[in-house]
Formats: structure tokens, C-alpha cells, sequence
């Protein structure tokens, strides 16, 4: 098994230790990573601005760079979701990408769907209380919990990922599915009612007791990080691949 590993653009800039994190977690299971160096932005940022004609090269870009590895795998639920279901709103007819698109994974789903994993690769003590963040594209295009106004059994990805984690408390917020306010150029063109959005969720998450808030969504993270730097609240933002390689307790 060969695994294209996909780092998204802000991650590679902002947050490499995520992007570390998820190839020691994946070789720790003895997959064959490679990290494809031609890689770029999969062209989300293009598309939310209406840039239909520069989201359908970056599509193209993707496709092209990954297109021979046997899977691809991502820490960010949200890039993921662009590739595997806004992709096709530009490059449907592209036999490269109905070939790749079955095959591109954010990270949890792909340790649950195909490596189907029931221990960690290392044990890992995190003795600490954690409320899950459910990011809306994770929530509701990968499927990574219940929304809750489908009013169907819940069920969390995050959730039973963690239970592999020994001496670990997971807790939820009140309003699970909320959103955090990030939305991407939503966060620039709404400046406030990003920040609203995102001091009320980080309100929501402290409620619980928890010491972080825990996602598998960086971008998501990074909101709430900032608004909880800028606070000075003392709750902090963990990836939960930072959990899953015991890289969580310097956080």
C-alpha cells in the first residue's frame, strides 16, 4: 500500500507538527507514505471566492500529482471534503479523478475505513479532559458524527478514536454540532460575526470542564486558537493526530 500524504497549504505554513504528526501515526501502522513535493493548495479558497476557473487547475493539479498512489490521506476533514465532493463540480469527466476520488481519505476515516485500527500503534497516556469539536464539513459531508438535525442515532469517529487513548476524559458541549464561525474567507468578509461565532463556541467547550478542544480540523482549530490566545482563556486547541502520537501533553 502506497499513501500519497496530502498536507493542506496553512498547515504546511502554520502547523507542521499536525502534518508530523499524521506520517509518524500512519508509519507507526507500517504505511508506505510519500510526500509528494509538486503538492499544493487543493484550491477550496479559489472556489469559495467564486474563482471557478482557478479552483478547476488546482482540481487538475491534484489530480495530477496524486493520481498513481494507492490512497491519499489528509489531517483536515474540510480539504478533504472539497477534493472528494466539490471536485466534481469542475472535473467529473476527468478519468484520473473518478479513479482517485474513492481513494482520498481525511485521516481518522482512513485508520477506521481501511486500515479499520483497534489499538495505536504506541501506547499513549493522556490523563486530561477533552471536549470534541465537530467541524461542519467533517460533521456533514464525511460523516464524522451525527448531526443532530437528522435526529438519527449519534455516533462520532473522534469520539471512538479517542477511547484507544488511556487515562483520557471525553466530554462534549452542550450544542455538539455548532459551528465554530471559522468558514474560511467567511472569517474575513464577516469579521464579526466570525469572532461571535467562535467566542461562543469556545465558551461552549470550557463549559464542559475540558482543558482542550479536540478536532480534525486545523483550520477549525486555528479559529478558536486565536480567539483563545487573544482572551487569554486557558483552554488550548489540540489536532487529534497531536493525541494519537502522545504529542498532545506540550500543548
Amino acid at each position: 500500500m502506497k499513501v500519497g500524504l496530502f498536507i493542506p497549504c496553512f498547515v504546511n505554513e502554520l502547523y507542521p507538527h499536525v502534518a508530523m504528526a499524521t506520517l509518524e501515526l500512519l508509519e507507526g501502522y507500517g504505511v508506505d507514505v510519500a510526500y509528494p513535493m509538486e503538492q499544493s493548495c487543493c484550491g477550496q479558497p479559489l472556489a469559495n471566492n467564486g474563482d471557478s476557473s482557478g479552483a478547476c487547475d488546482a482540481a487538475l493539479r491534484f489530480t495530477g500529482v496524486f493520481k498513481d498512489f494507492d490512497y491519499v490521506v489528509a489531517p483536515s476533514g474540510s480539504c478533504v471534503s472539497h477534493v472528494t465532493h466539490h471536485y466534481p463540480w469542475y472535473i467529473a469527466d476527468n478519468a484520473d479523478f473518478q479513479r482517485l476520488q474513492p481513494r482520498v481519505f481525511e485521516i481518522v476515516e482512513f485508520l477506521q475505513d481501511v486500515l479499520k485500527v483497534d489499538k495505536l500503534p504506541k501506547p499513549v497516556h493522556f490523563p486530561h479532559k477533552v471536549s470534541i469539536h465537530q467541524s461542519c464539513h467533517g460533521l456533514r459531508e464525511l460523516h464524522h458524527a451525527s448531526p443532530s438535525e437528522l435526529m438519527i442515532p449519534y455516533q462520532s469517529r473522534l469520539e471512538r478514536i479517542l477511547q484507544l487513548v488511556d487515562g483520557i476524559e471525553i466530554g462534549q458541549p452542550e450544542r455538539r454540532d455548532e459551528c465554530c464561525g471559522f468558514g474560511g474567507t467567511f472569517s474575513v468578509d464577516e469579521a464579526d460575526v466570525s469572532v461571535a461565532m467562535g467566542r461562543d463556541r469556545v465558551a461552549q467547550h470550557e463549559a464542559t470542564g475540558a482543558e482542550y478542544i479536540v478536532g480534525a480540523d486545523p483550520s477549525c482549530l486555528m479559529h478558536m486558537g486565536g480567539i483563545i490566545r487573544h482572551n487569554g482563556r486557558a483552554i488550548r486547541p489540540l489536532h487529534v493526530v497531536e493525541i494519537l502520537t502522545g504529542r498532545g501533553g506540550a500543548a
